[in-house]
């Protein structure tokens, strides 16, 4: 087993006053050579925008993009003509593929929104432009793990075009789970949301990381009540 740990306060953070953003990855002005991916994860961003603000119409392309609020609610707006509001419990999917054109906004007019910014390098360029929301139910993710993303081959309900899997897991104190990697080839990213997991003997707070690879089974034993987000990756 081969592993890289993530301390929350060695991520890279920004005050820019609408928008306070943590980068667990190089991303704009932010740049540290040992943090520029975990294989095909290039970006994973938690974001906090304030109340009347937000991300203006902007493009990408080539890339795989999956967005999800902790807190709040966000406006979601593409040249595909695609408008959507997501909050918790919501999850977005918007592959860039060969250019899309987007903006995301706060939607409340009282509270932040706290959302997580994810990019996967995709498995080859000049897919078709697509976006596709989806709502999960929590319940299905206590104490067990709840995959809320995967390949499209898999014929999952939210999909990239990638060999990428997003789970999610609320685990109760002194509670378990088991991760079993999809393929030899890949490698799984670990981010407590909330509480506390101990891990590859690693003991991972609010807002810690792992990468973990070369192993087959992963176990996550809670410390203390805890939300965290497992992205499974082709390494190479």
């Amino acid at each position: 087993m081969q592993k890289t740990v993530h301390q929350a306060n060695s991520r890279g953070y920004f005050d820019h006053g609408w928008l306070k953003t943590h980068h667990s990855f190089s991303f704009g002005s932010w740049y540290d050579s040992e943090r520029v991916n975990f294989g095909k994860l290039r970006v994973l961003n938690d974001d906090i925008v304030e109340v009347g603000r937000g991300f203006g119409r902007h493009q990408h392309d080539n890339m795989e993009i999956v967005s999800t609020p902790l807190k709040g609610t966000l406006a979601h707006k593409d040249s595909g003509g695609h408008e959507e509001v997501i909050k918790p419990n919501d999850v977005q999917v918007m592959s860039a593929g060969t250019g899309i054109w987007h903006s995301e906004y706060n939607h409340s007019a009282q509270d932040e929104v706290n959302f997580l910014q994810i990019w996967i390098l995709p498995n080859g360029e000049g897919h078709e432009p697509r976006y596709d929301p989806a709502t999960y139910d929590p319940a299905q993710r206590k104490n067990k793990i709840q995959t809320i993303v995967a390949p499209k081959e898999a014929n999952a309900l939210l999909w990239l075009n990638q060999d990428a899997y997003f789970s999610l897991a609320d685990l109760d104190e002194g509670n378990s789970v088991d991760y079993s990697l999809h393929s030899k080839e890949n490698g799984l990213y670990l981010f407590v949301i909330e509480g506390e997991i101990e891990t590859a003997g690693e003991q991972l707070g609010k807002r810690d990381a792992i990468g973990i690879w070369e192993t087959d089974t992963i176990r996550l034993p809670a410390s203390r009540p805890s939300k965290i987000l497992l992205i499974e990756v082709l390494m190479a």
